[in-house]
């Protein structure tokens, strides 16, 4: 899928399959889903919320694993909510970068 010497492609292939799911939205796809009115908007709030929690849980409790998984579940469920707002990864990045 992508070169593990680098870690923006990882995010940069995952945005751009999110943005494909959202644009072609294929039966069956759990990410296309959420663009729907099956799920939607709320739906990706509330795996926001709910994979924010469980970072938290996965911190507190030193489970270095679990808070692993759990933060790329938040990330991933962030990046289709900024699919949804028509924003992208560079948009993050570049407002990282501003407060670097």
């Amino acid at each position: 899928m992508t070169d593990d010497s680098d870690p923006e492609a990882v995010l940069d292939a995952l945005f751009a399959t999110i943005e494909d799911r959202r644009d072609e939205l294929p039966e069956g796809s759990y990410t296309a889903s959420l663009f729907t009115h099956e799920k939607g908007e709320d739906a990706t709030l509330e795996k926001i919320g709910e994979e924010a929690t469980e970072v938290i849980l996965a911190a507190k409790a030193d489970d270095r694993e679990e808070l692993v998984a759990e933060s790329a579940d938040l990330v991933y469920h962030l990046l289709v909510l900024l699919a949804m707002k028509d924003r992208t990864v560079d948009d993050l990045r570049d407002e990282l970068e501003t407060r670097f």
